[in-house]
């Protein structure tokens, strides 16, 4: 297994800025094991609902997690404002850092992950391919 920590800084895309980092990397299957920051707009998808949800205002990212992979990643985020509330759904592109964002990311180079349509969820899901 490799790791990856790196920084992000104010006014890049969250969801962007990791994505790059996963194609400049090649990563073919990983996981985002640590995240944390701050953000001033954030984009989410929240549960069972096909259209984004968009927030202005200064956020904690509270954490991030999930599966990244050159073949598509899902990851979702959890952020609190400045009275605690928090909420939290599948973290798109539109999401600017505030003062930081610190990501760190572990690869695993045994398998390959792909997102594959499935017509139980009706999603592009999962798939786990063995190098």
């Amino acid at each position: 297994m490799e790791n990856y920590t790196f920084r992000l800084k104010p006014g890049q895309d969250l969801f962007d800025s990791i994505e790059a980092f996963v194609h400049e990397k090649r990563i073919g299957a990983g996981c985002v094991l640590s995240g944390v920051g701050s953000l001033t707009y954030v984009t989410l998808r929240l549960a069972d609902r096909d259209i984004y949800s968009e927030y202005a205002g200064n956020f904690e990212v509270v954490s991030i997690t999930g599966t990244v992979s050159v073949h598509g990643s899902h990851l979702h985020i959890a952020i609190s404002d400045g009275e605690g509330k928090t909420i939290g759904g599948h973290l798109e592109s539109g999401c600017r850092i505030y003062t930081t964002a610190e990501i760190v990311i572990a690869v695993f180079n045994d398998v390959i992950y792909r997102r594959e349509f499935s017509e139980d969820s009706g999603y592009d899901e999962l798939v786990v391919y063995n190098v």
